[in-house]
């Protein structure tokens, strides 16, 4: 039996059905005949529907699960492209500064700690982006030598950087004079999706299906990279040239969906190893599987963070570090993690 042809539709069916119990669980537990009744009333396929239960369904709930659909979609791909890109299946956006990056930038221009010549000029996804950006830019320098990349010191000076843009993070929070502003960016920076709107929904959306659509065309200079960078050029990949694209494209990804959600750790790290373990590895395949098992997967860690605790909404990032600092520490322990 051909495993990726059963497992490609699977992860669709699963995503799909995730989606509409997203929907449905809630303190008013909605079945899924409602669901679907409100979501058809909307395109005027279906009749009439209880106007609470439209309600709950197309202003509360269904674009929160769509938001962390996107997130969990984006933040997964940008862990393949990671772990190819250095060789490291260790590598993702959490774990290299990447997010703290994008953290430390959108609360700097969240708070108002930019100077006022660029306030006006940048956005807040702009200056998560150019946080992100510099944070993995230093990190792989820092890595990287004339023999290739170090995986001790891309790890070491990850977590060095995260620590950093932690601690910025962290200075410009609590100098900040408005206590209502501090208590939502201490919320936000742990990941919350529970302000998600349809309007915040246009362009992390866009993003994470752009970076789908260019890492799915890059699937064959991704997988050359496994091999090491001079068979790659032996084969004809631009190594230098596809090293820069996955490089911005990740701070970009990354940014957009930090400045939306928070930082949400550990779903770049989970989702690619379990992927390549049903369809293999390479990336034609890997790429969009782990698109929708990445969201399917942070829309559940969502659905157990507004229901753990009854009356509250927990971030979602402590549901994802729960799931995936264990994980993080058995592949760390292990001596030799292959990607085959």
């Amino acid at each position: 039996m051909n495993r990726p042809l059963v497992v490609i539709p699977s992860v669709v069916v699963i995503a799909l059905a995730t989606l509409v119990a997203a929907v449905g669980i809630g303190s008013v537990s909605l079945p899924p005949g409602s669901v679907l009744g409100a979501i058809l009333h909307r395109f005027g396929i279906a009749g009439p529907v209880d106007a609470s239960i439209e309600a709950i369904v197309w202003d509360l709930r269904l674009p929160r699960a769509l938001m962390a659909f996107a997130v969990g979609a984006g933040l997964s791909i940008v862990g393949v492209a990671m772990q190819a890109l250095v060789r490291n299946p260790l590598a993702e956006p959490y774990i290299l500064g990447l997010s703290s990056g994008a953290g430390a930038g959108a609360s700097l221009f969240y708070l108002g700690f930019l100077p006022a010549v660029l306030t006006t000029a940048v956005t807040l996804p702009l200056a998560a982006f150019a946080g992100g950006l510099a944070t993995m830019a230093l990190v792989y320098g820092v890595a990287r030598d004339r023999d290739g990349v170090s995986v001790t010191r891309l790890l070491l000076a990850g977590v060095a950087m995260s620590a950093l843009m932690a601690s910025v993070t962290a200075f410009v929070t609590f100098a900040s004079p408005d206590p209502n502003r501090l208590r939502a960016v201490l919320f936000w920076l742990l990941g919350s999706l529970s302000g998600a709107r349809w309007n915040q929904l246009l362009l992390p959306t866009l993003v994470t299906v752009g970076a789908l659509v260019a890492l799915t065309a890059l699937a064959r200079p991704l997988d050359t990279l496994l091999l090491g960078e001079e068979p790659a050029r032996g084969l004809g990949v631009p190594v230098e040239r596809v090293k820069k694209v996955l490089i911005v494209l990740a701070a970009l990804v990354t940014g957009v969906l930090v400045a939306h959600s928070g930082a949400i750790g550990f779903v770049g790290l989970i989702v690619p190893h379990a992927v390549r373990s049903l369809v293999g590895v390479p990336h034609r395949r890997v790429v969009p599987v782990a698109f929708v098992a990445g969201g399917t997967f942070l829309v559940w860690a969502d659905i157990l963070a507004r229901s753990l605790v009854e009356g509250q909404d927990l971030p979602v990032g402590i549901v994802t570090a729960v799931a995936g600092v264990p994980f993080f520490l058995v592949l760390l322990r292990r001596h030799k993690v292959p990607f085959g």
